[in-house]
């Protein structure tokens, strides 16, 4: 059941919305009535007990961004045209690329040197366990014939040069407090990063104006990630990240940042917001992908970095069966750009 915002009364923080504007009250009930288990110590995410924790987990307020449904937001009044600059023809697809850990309260911090924008990243130390995970790990990696036996320890140093965005993800569950890094890498003696951005997923705060994070449009990436506890209870309740090759120099609230010198306004915005055609069929795909596509009618994805064009992230979870072919039967056609009803934004 969704009801409007504005009739509902949640907590202090929580203000009324614009009309049109709704929360998802099932998704609160089901998150409010799982006891979070015991962490003692850091959790993969590719685990039955990271499962339960995230099932536990409100991940942001019930009006964030990343979870109000989109499916009755108006279109773009150029969605057509915005659609046709990414790629009426290209294909949809998907990355196994977002891992992450779950961490204690208690996890030991630890200085991370920032090594590219240390102006734009917060301040440590930070709690990053020995299994932090980097982008890719290990699904990516155990898929690849030339990368299966890679050990984590190789990953985290790159030790055989596969470079890219490096990104690593790590989250205080009992806290609620989000960590995120761009090119993060293991050492002599340490760690280091091109940037770090801390979200505390109890609040509605964004970036500072203008700053990017590990993402290019300064927005979160552990609030997007497909992860095969949801695919598995059979439904998707926030939005996803998708990326996008080329990008206008703009953005849009929820992102703080752009990264392009594009100024053609039928290119996308950073956070500019995407959702499947309503009357897209579904019915023939796989559980996991029928999901996913259910989500992006009603949730939507939105753009968060420049990268291949439609592509959304999903954990490098060997659970999550490989949906790649299905997933490429979508076209850039079958989307479409909406708009916050009156100029949407929720109470910080």
């Amino acid at each position: 059941m969704r009801i409007l915002l504005s009739s509902l009364l949640l907590a202090s923080s929580l203000v009324a919305a614009e009309p049109g504007v709704t929360i998802n009250e099932e998704r609160l009930k089901r998150i409010k009535s799982q006891a979070m288990p015991k962490i003692a110590a850091p959790v993969s995410f590719d685990t039955k007990e990271a499962d339960a924790i995230l099932a536990s987990l409100e991940i942001f307020p019930p009006d964030n961004p990343w979870n109000i449904p989109v499916d009755a937001w108006p279109l773009h009044p150029r969605s057509k045209e915005i659609v046709a600059t990414v790629g009426n023809d290209k294909p949809f697809r998907y990355n196994p690329d977002m891992a992450f850990v779950l961490v204690p309260p208690d996890q030991k911090r630890i200085d991370v040197k920032m090594v590219s924008y240390p102006a734009e990243s917060d301040k440590g130390p930070f709690p990053v366990p020995e299994i932090v995970p980097i982008e890719g790990w290990p699904a990516h990696y155990k898929r690849n014939p030339k990368l299966k036996d890679a050990t984590l320890d190789e990953v985290q140093r790159d030790t055989r040069k596969e470079g890219g965005d490096r990104h690593g993800i790590i989250v205080d569950p009992v806290n609620r407090k989000l960590y995120e890094f761009y090119q993060l890498k293991k050492v002599e003696g340490g760690w280091q990063a091109a940037c770090e951005a801390s979200f505390d997923l109890a609040s509605n705060k964004l970036r500072p104006d203008g700053w990017t994070s590990s993402d290019a449009a300064g927005l979160p990436i552990f609030p997007s990630i497909v992860r095969y506890d949801e695919l598995q209870r059979g439904k998707i309740e926030h939005a996803l990240r998708v990326t996008i090759r080329r990008t206008q120099k703009a953005y849009v609230y929820p992102a703080t940042h752009y990264a392009s010198r594009l100024t053609d306004k039928d290119l996308p915005r950073m956070g500019e917001r995407f959702r499947l055609r309503k009357e897209f069929d579904t019915s023939k795909f796989s559980k996991e992908a029928k999901v996913i596509l259910e989500a992006l009618k009603t949730y939507g994805m939105m753009n968060a970095d420049n990268g291949i064009e439609w592509a959304i992230s999903v954990a490098p979870d060997e659970r999550i069966p490989n949906l790649s072919d299905e997933l490429r039967k979508l076209k850039g056609s079958d989307f479409e750009v909406v708009t916050a009803p009156n100029g949407y934004k929720p109470a910080k």
